[in-house]
């Protein structure tokens, strides 16, 4: 899940002019000054096509240097690359790197280490969890069928000029590749990556801010201030070492203790008063997470393509309390979600068509479930799947009352014991109910927050489409508003293809997280960014 304030305005007029941006270095840190950090255990080795977590992601970020990079406002800021231009429809990019960029084994960072980094994403023999951000580029549908494939087949639409230039072809026009070149899945891959995946996993060889140390399974992953790195983000710490919790509630004694230095979130037993709270610093604005719960569109009585199974996710969503859930459980950190994305980034609206149904609504929710019930009877239960250490059981213990107190006893929850858990049973799909959802944009854009949960290509294990939601008429909005080049025009189609969205319901939007978290007193800099996460590089302490 792994954000917000590019204007798609300013997308557009990226396209077919030079974007460039100006190089710099890491500052001074003073010794010893190494900063302890909340996180989960990652879901999967730290590679960055296979990783689509925040447990994950959070190290990700810090390891790996892309093209470019975003600040904390969300603006793109050029980092490898000295250029990314466009021809006049989006449809091909070329890409030019900067000088100097070396991975931490001495190798340098060269278009190679791009084309051949994304082709190995996007081919379905190595299933890596991200290849549908790559489904854009000619010879991705040619790469789909694992069987025949070596796994180091190359896309077609990648074509290397010499060492510090590549071409990229599109399938169609892209007017969000630039913006979306700062995901991790699109980090450059050194050749000793090809030769042992597995092992690379365990301790990448990265360009980033920081290196890696060592992972202590369940207990820690520690990460050093990397002295070449070339980028122009201020690094001014010494280290960053992500100590793993499976208790928010543990993590936030930490912080109050001193134990601990920062943590990105809030548990929700103290959501009421971290902000009074004076033995930690605490933080909370507004935010670009979006917190959902999804069930599988092939779900028997729930299915998305037929009218028992929309009418009965419809019924759903209504008998849901949500601003009870953001007063009571939140205590008031957050906000009703009214659409799919966030209401930081642009294009986000409070009433467009079929928004009702994300409206409290008792006596229509029971209407619609009677319907559904003449169409075919329910006599099973909705299970509500998520993981016990990441502070979810309140919301998910107040989603199932509020919907039994409206439709009967048709919900209970269904717990998992941690975050890489869980997750391991939705990417296996191995949950056959709803399950706990959420998004931490990747990069500032609606087409994030669509595209890349609800379009076809993202489906089926090819990406964060978890609920394999496939629509036609949504694929086709999607595609055309990635082909347009007016912020406008493009803005009205993805509204289109939410109005859909907020009929068939593939997710139920909740709520939008505020950015909230503390830090141990002593600790300085502690901000968060357009991710709603801590500037990490930035912190530091007495």
């Amino acid at each position: 899940m792994k954000k917000k304030a590019i204007a798609l305005a300013a997308i557009a007029c990226s396209l077919g002019m030079m974007l460039s941006g100006c190089g710099g270095g890491s500052d001074s840190a003073s010794s010893g000054n190494v900063i302890t950090a909340y996180n989960s255990e990652p879901q999967n080795a730290l590679i960055p096509g296979d990783t689509n977590e925040s447990g994950g992601g959070r190290v990700l970020q810090l390891l790996f240097a892309n093209l470019v990079r975003f600040d904390a406002k969300g603006d793109s800021v050029m980092e490898v690359a000295d250029s990314i231009t466009s021809n006049s429809d989006a449809s091909q990019y070329t890409v030019k790197l900067k000088d100097g960029w070396k991975f931490t084994d001495g190798t340098p960072v060269t278009a190679e280490s791009f084309t051949k980094a994304w082709s190995y994403t996007a081919n379905a023999k190595n299933a890596q969890k991200c290849s549908s951000f790559f489904s854009m580029i000619k010879g991705y549908d040619e790469l789909q069928d694992p069987k025949g494939l070596k796994g180091d087949e190359q896309l077609s639409g990648l074509k290397v000029e010499n060492d510090k230039t590549f071409t990229v072809d599109m399938v169609r026009p892209d007017s969000v590749f630039p913006v979306k070149v700062g995901y991790p899945a699109f980090a450059p891959l050194p050749d000793s990556f090809y030769k042992d995946p597995k092992a690379f996993g365990e301790k990448p060889v990265s360009n980033g801010m920081y290196t890696l140390d060592k992972w202590d399974h369940q207990s820690q992953i520690v990460l050093k201030k990397n002295a070449d790195y070339k980028g122009s983000a201020k690094v001014l710490n010494d280290g960053v070492t992500f100590k793993i919790y499976t208790s928010p509630d543990s993590a936030y004694a930490d912080v109050q203790g001193g134990n601990l230095d920062v943590m990105d979130t809030v548990p929700a037993s103290a959501k009421r008063q971290f902000q009074k709270d004076k033995s930690v610093i605490a933080y909370n604005k507004p935010g670009s997470v979006s917190q959902t719960f999804t069930i599988p569109s092939d779900l028997k009585h729930w299915e998305t393509n037929t009218e028992e199974g929309v009418l009965r996710r419809q019924a759903l969503s209504m008998a849901i309390d949500r601003q009870s859930i953001v007063d009571k459980i939140l205590g008031g950190i957050g906000t009703v979600a009214t659409d799919f994305t966030s209401p930081v980034i642009p294009g986000y609206s409070k009433d467009l068509q079929n928004s009702d149904n994300l409206k409290y609504n008792p006596d229509k929710a029971k209407e619609l479930w009677a319907k559904a019930d003449a169409i075919s009877k329910f006599d099973g239960k909705l299970t509500f799947a998520y993981n016990a250490d990441g502070d979810a059981q309140p919301v998910f213990d107040a989603i199932v009352n509020s919907v039994n107190r409206v439709l009967g006893n048709i919900a209970s929850t269904n717990p998992m014991p941690t975050f890489q858990e869980f997750r391991n049973a939705v990417t296996d799909r191995s949950i056959k109910g709803a399950f706990r959802t959420g998004w931490q944009p990747d990069y500032p854009s609606m087409e994030n927050y669509l595209y890349q949960l609800y379009d076809t290509e993202s489906g089926n294990g090819k990406g964060s489409n978890d609920g394999d939601y496939s629509n036609p008429q949504v694929d086709d909005l999607f595609n055309r508003a990635m082909a347009c080049t007016n912020s406008e025009e493009q803005i009205k189609l993805y509204q289109d293809a939410e109005v859909i969205l907020l009929d068939q319901l593939p997710a139920i939007p909740l709520y939008y997280s505020n950015a909230d978290g503390v830090a141990a007193l002593g600790v300085k800099g502690f901000t968060m960014d357009w991710q709603n996460t801590p500037i990490y590089n930035e912190i530091t302490k007495n």
